[in-house]
């Protein structure tokens, strides 16, 4: 597995566009690097940029930025909302695939030397890459901003990690670091006081408030662990907002945040308006925030992801101040490749267009995998109309959990119907390597043998997915909407043509396949398989017969 990190620092600029692009040119200018996102704020005259890659191309670029932040960006004229000590205020390098925090912070200390070292610039390191814990959160390094650090790096306790212990008039100082991955969020309040924002942020944040009781000073931790909020007032909209920093979104996601702050506002007389995220943000946060909404209204949770999303949109009020694109902040969807010919993503035209073609593939397996896809989705629609059939309030959780199990099957047998035609591809592929000498002949044969052995498993797994939602389709057969009883009946037509199909392509490809225990086994699983098939379609048109009458 390549090993990627996501690199997203934030710059003392969010106003002069001409600026911005400089610095985002020079780091699109490296070689296997990746701009996903540039976010400016003119209120806080900040821009948060965030890139992916190698993590040596990645280091490369976050020093070009530096350095031309550094060049372009005067912070003794600097003013805006966000707290900040330099040009290049903090620069956090992120694991996303293949590398471990601890390498990450490794990465992130080699830059802060080289940035110190070669642009002769402060540089505090942060989180992960802080060794020392007692300065490793950023808060308190950039506690006394810009204007309070030429007296603060004169202090030894805080000298630089490395670069110079002279604060730099122009470019201020930067901190790099290495941390998981952090989602930057913001909660809008129908109020344009400061105070009363930074009230709701105290309620809700890990640290909470200080207190002085019988002289003394005692803290009162706030709501929310793994949460960093303040309050701000933004001219741009005309709002307080309350700005937090999700440092572990397992520990409190998204819509956790959300409703806490909505109840400690309501508190506080504030009511929440809605809300927006800053930079990229997990898929993830988004589809559990649409569940998370939709079972609070006791809703089906088992729809399609785009309906996940929107539901989440909608709920947490995303789209208040500017439009949301998911396809432009879900970082998932940035990493995809744009120009890839995956069959699931074409129209019902091109697919059977292209199934009609004289090319090979996609196939039979192919087919057999969609027929899939289309019996779990007809399982998965008698679920939800289920859920929400009137006189049923009471056993929406139960259709609920059946439509999620529906929803799963059907998302896997997606990526199987391209999975087929892969295995095919690779299968000539290896057919076409060179076979002249004896070397070359065994890794011919050995990757042939790979290639078809992985020609079986794509659709025996076809077999199993179709054949689990089997059960589905019975349950709701028997259990489900009465008036969907033949949508269940032409789901299991489809789940056992499924089976069969995919059963086929096992066969032949089995045949070209040299170890025969192994094939014997499978062939087996696949007889059963059939037979189990045929005997579960038998059962659920039985009850569509009788139900129909």
């Amino acid at each position: 597995m390549k090993r990627i990190i996501e690199c997203v620092p934030n710059f003392s600029e969010g106003v002069n566009l001409s600026v911005i692009k400089q610095i985002t040119d020079c780091m699109e200018a490296v070689e296997g690097v990746r701009l996903l996102n540039v976010d400016p704020g003119k209120a806080t005259n900040r821009t948060v940029v965030t890139i992916v890659g190698e993590p040596q191309a990645v280091c490369e670029a976050a020093f070009q930025a530096i350095k031309k932040a550094g060049e372009l960006i005067d912070m003794r004229s600097h003013k805006g909302a966000h707290p900040r000590m330099g040009a290049t205020d903090v620069c956090p390098l992120i694991p996303i695939a293949g590398i471990t925090l601890e390498e990450t912070a490794q990465f992130a200390r080699e830059l802060a030397e080289r940035v110190g070292r070669e642009l002769d610039l402060p540089v505090y390191c942060y989180e992960a890459a802080q060794p020392d814990k007692s300065r490793s959160n950023l808060s308190v390094i950039r506690a006394g901003e810009y204007e309070g650090f030429f007296k603060k790096i004169q202090d030894p306790q805080w000298k630089p990690d490395f670069g110079p212990a002279v604060f730099d008039e122009r470019r201020g100082a930067t901190v790099i670091g290495a941390r998981d991955f952090l989602v930057a969020y913001n909660i809008n309040l129908n109020t344009t006081s400061t105070r009363r924002a930074n009230a709701v942020a105290f309620d809700i944040r890990e640290a909470g408030r200080n207190k002085i009781e019988n002289g003394k000073t005692i803290n009162i931790p706030g709501s929310l662990k793994a949460v960093k909020a303040i309050g701000w007032y933004i001219e741009e909209y005309g709002i307080a907002q309350i700005s937090i920093n999700l440092t572990d979104i397992r520990t409190t996601p998204v819509h956790v945040a959300f409703d806490e702050a909505c109840k400690k506002a309501t508190e506080r007389g504030l009511r929440v308006t809605g809300s927006e995220l800053v930079g990229l943000v997990p898929l993830k946060a988004l589809t559990d925030a649409g569940r998370y909404f939709l079972e609070k209204q006791k809703r089906s949770t088992g729809v399609s992801e785009k309906e996940l999303i929107k539901i989440a949109v909608r709920s947490l009020g995303l789209d208040e101040l500017a439009p949301f694109d998911p396809e432009k902040r879900v970082i998932e969807y940035l990493l995809r490749d744009k120009t890839n010919k995956e069959l699931i993503y074409n129209s019902l035209l091109d697919f059977a267009n292209e199934t009609a073609s004289e090319s090979p593939a996609p196939g039979g397996g192919s087919v057999a995998a969609y027929m899939g896809v289309l019996g779990a989705s007809l399982g998965t629609m008698v679920a939800n109309l289920s859920s929400h059939k009137k006189g049923w309030d009471d056993r929406w959780k139960e259709f609920s959990d059946w439509a999620d199990q529906g929803q799963r099957l059907k998302d896997e047998l997606l990526l199987l119907v391209d999975a087929d035609t892969a295995s095919f591809n690779a299968i000539m592929q290896a057919m076409g390597l060179p076979k002249g000498n004896d070397e070359e002949k065994l890794a011919r044969k050995t990757a042939i043998q790979q290639a078809t052995k992985t020609a079986m498993e794509v659709p025996f797994h076809v077999m199993e997915c179709a054949l689990k939602s089997m059960d589905l389709l019975l349950a709701m057969a028997q259990q489900g909407n009465p008036n969907s009883v033949s949508d269940a009946g032409v789901g299991a037509l489809c789940a056992r043509s499924a089976v069969l199909g995919a059963g086929l392509n096992v066969k032949i490809n089995a045949s070209g396949y040299e170890d025969a225990a192994y094939v014997a086994t499978l062939l087996q699983q696949v007889k059963n398989m059939e037979e189990l098939a045929s005997q579960k379609e038998a059962a659920i048109l039985a009850v569509v017969a009788e139900k129909i009458g």
